[in-house]
């Protein structure tokens, strides 16, 4: 009932969504671009290809004015005025189409990005826990028979079907990710083989010139919890050694972007992560919203299943249907 309410106030938002648009800025989210088959990605993520995101970036282009870190940091502090409301385009995780497929379309169109990395992951020493998922649910699509200490290591019966197989290793949680080690024996997959040939992640050298052309290289956790699960003592000690190697590279140490969400996560955390004087702002990603931490901003994810125009509709329609019951701010406590 909520999507099809969703839906129906969407259709009647304004054709110029920078007009009507609630915030004054828009903060668009992907993880990765890509015309091929991406078997560590593609069953987690609902990438676009590259058509898809030349639409979106034209839809930004024609209702924001798209701007850079350093622009963005003086809207904030109020030390820039912009034409029309502004949109700071980011990208999470740090996959290598980044660098060959997306900066490319970027660099053509005069459009400024940030991603926020993983250091962990850099230089392919190892793989995110959901893209190694992402592997294992991509082998039981193509094999007949299942090895049965696969169910068993999921608590489930021979008999389950691929889909509820399926479903529970996209379950897998960060604290459980030593079972994927197991499940990929039991699978035949290599974990290690596929980063070797395929190469997932940027290296430090592609970092080093992405940052030369202006672009920017911040930090998304060491390697990709979720904040909400953790203890305030391992949020800060991967948080920090996030920005350690930021800084020692000579990367973007100014911001954080939260990997997965940042629902859950205290007023205690902000208060000492904004301790750091270096910091400005973190990100979320929960849409159009506004936050009760004001340093803290909601990005909206744009891999969705739809163009960009639709999803930027449907978050007016959600923000303004929330407004109206006073649940459109995320309170801290």
């Amino acid at each position: 009932m909520k999507e099809k309410i969703i839906n129906l106030l969407a259709a009647f938002e304004n054709k110029n969504i920078g007009d009507s648009f609630p915030l004054n800025y828009c903060l668009p989210l992907y993880h990765c671009v890509s015309d091929d088959d991406l078997p560590h990605i593609k069953h987690v993520i609902n990438y676009k290809n590259t058509k898809q995101f030349e639409e979106d970036l034209d839809c930004f282009s024609r209702h924001f004015q798209l701007v850079s870190w350093s622009e963005f940091k003086d809207f904030v502090q109020g030390n820039f005025r912009p034409r029309k409301k502004i949109a700071l385009l980011t990208f999470d995780d740090g996959f290598r189409e980044f660098y060959e497929v997306a900066v490319p379309v970027l660099e053509r169109k005069g459009i400024y990005a940030c991603n926020f990395i993983n250091p962990a992951f850099i230089d392919n020493r190892d793989m995110m826990f959901r893209c190694k998922a992402s592997l294992l649910i991509d082998r039981i699509k193509k094999i007949h028979i299942i090895n049965h200490e696969v169910y068993s290591l999921l608590s489930l019966e021979n008999k389950a079907d691929k889909e509820f197989l399926i479903n529970k290793i996209l379950n897998i949680s960060y604290q459980e990710k030593e079972v994927l080690e197991i499940l990929a024996e039991k699978l035949d997959v290599d974990y290690k083989a596929f980063s070797k040939e395929y190469k997932p992640y940027l290296s430090t050298e592609e970092l080093k010139t992405l940052t030369e052309k202006g672009y920017g290289i911040a930090a998304h956790s060491w390697d990709h919890p979720k904040y909400g699960d953790l203890s305030l003592e391992d949020q800060m000690k991967t948080t920090d050694q996030t920005f350690n190697y930021l800084k020692e590279n000579g990367f973007l140490h100014e911001t954080f972007a939260f990997p997965f969400t940042d629902f859950g996560v205290k007023k205690a955390f902000f208060d000492e992560l904004f301790k750091n004087e270096d910091i400005l702002y973190s990100f979320g990603c929960a849409g159009i919203k506004l936050d009760s931490v004001e340093k803290n901003f909601q990005r909206i994810p744009m891999e969705m299943g739809e163009s960009g125009e639709k999803i930027l509709k449907r978050e007016m329609a959600y923000f303004r249907m929330k407004k109206i019951i006073h649940k459109n701010k995320i309170v801290r406590r």
